[in-house]
């Protein structure tokens, strides 16, 4: 229980000296009991929040966004008829089990793989864990629905849990966009973009990755979707290094980068990365075009991202129409006042 300094309760949650984040609000009611049907309360939350704002023809979503959904340190994606799960907090981890009940309840699946790894984690003094953790499953790839699309998704060798779930409703909206236009899709690793664009009626998308298997993913998620690959190429290659070498110009760009910075340390050299990567990618737009760009590193900033894209116009010699700002979709909702939690930012922008 936390409490102010005259000694008022201020509500229950997770508390771990050994972190910076040394309290994590779980409710502002203190009578309120931490065990099993408290879990299974908020989950069947969260279930429900999906069911009013998942649409037929998708069976892939976030199911739990941490602390958006009241679970700090916790996130559960849904392929289907699997779940993958990652635990970042001790706290939640000493949870474990009534969360696994009440997903189990709720939602049904036949796996559920645990995804927990990476520095969060180590800083709450947790080792990784890797496996399934429920049911059997030979195969490491699920096919799933995103509004009638078929993908593949690698949901234990993949970026992430196997798929970016928290770009769909940019995915759409690039989609109706993209009638009649070339299209440029960089870092586009198993070419989700590349799949609406080309639903959407673009002329020509081409696809760009520097990993070989995230481009025969790509090349075979247009194949199952009905698009020939020899239209729209997937092209092995380092972003940075094509815009350099290349004279084509598009109608529309693409930039979906991985996080360039992973710790506060990094957003110098990762700011300097973002620059140069939407300073080319403008000089490759037609005038006109349109370009999409986006980070994931939660050390950026918008601001900070909005003023490395102004800085990369500028020295592109090129003026921008700024068209919308992007986020993440409403299954990946925020706590108001957990600015952190708001990793995704993009930005929409015409070249006049």
């Amino acid at each position: 229980m936390a409490k102010d300094s005259a000694g008022r309760s201020l509500g229950l949650g997770f508390f771990n000296k050994k972190t910076d984040i040394c309290f994590r609000l779980l409710t502002r009611n203190v009578n309120n009991e931490i065990h099993s049907a408290f879990w299974n309360e908020r989950i069947h939350a969260a279930y429900m929040l999906r069911k009013k704002i998942i649409h037929d023809g998708t069976n892939a979503y976030r199911l739990v966004n941490a602390e958006g959904d009241g679970f700090p340190g916790l996130v559960v994606d849904v392929y289907d008829d699997v779940l993958v799960i990652s635990i970042t907090t001790a706290g939640m981890e000493r949870q474990k089990q009534n969360i696994l009940e009440a997903l189990l309840f709720h939602l049904k699946p036949t796996v559920i793989y645990e995804q927990s790894a990476g520095r969060s984690r180590n800083l709450e003094g947790l080792q990784d864990q890797k496996g399934i953790i429920y049911g059997s499953n030979p195969k490491s790839r699920v096919r799933v629905l995103e509004n009638g699309y078929r993908f593949d998704v690698d949901y234990i060798g993949g970026q992430k849990t196997g798929f970016f779930l928290d770009q769909r409703i940019n995915r759409e909206k690039l989609e109706t966009l993209s009638k009649n236009m070339t299209v440029l899709n960089c870092f586009c690793y198993t070419g989700a973009f590349s799949v609406y664009a080309v639903a959407g009626g673009a002329k020509k998308v081409t696809s760009l990755d520097i990993s070989k298997s995230t481009c025969t993913a790509a090349t075979e998620h247009l194949r199952i979707n009905g698009f020939p690959a020899h239209n729209h190429p997937v092209i092995e290659a380092d972003v940075f290094d094509y815009l350099r070498n290349q004279q084509d110009t598009f109608d529309l760009i693409i930039l979906d980068p991985p996080a360039f910075a992973k710790a506060r340390k990094d957003v110098g050299k990762a700011s300097r990365g973002y620059k140069e990567i939407n300073m080319q990618a403008i000089r490759h737009l037609n005038p006109g075009g349109i370009l999409a760009t986006f980070s994931c590193s939660n050390f950026i900033q918008e601001d900070l991202f909005f003023k490395i894209v102004q800085s990369a116009a500028r020295d592109a010699q090129a003026n921008l129409q700024l068209l919308e700002r992007l986020e993440a979709g409403p299954d990946h909702p925020l706590a108001l006042g957990h600015d952190e939690g708001r990793y995704l930012k993009g930005l929409l922008v015409k070249k006049m």
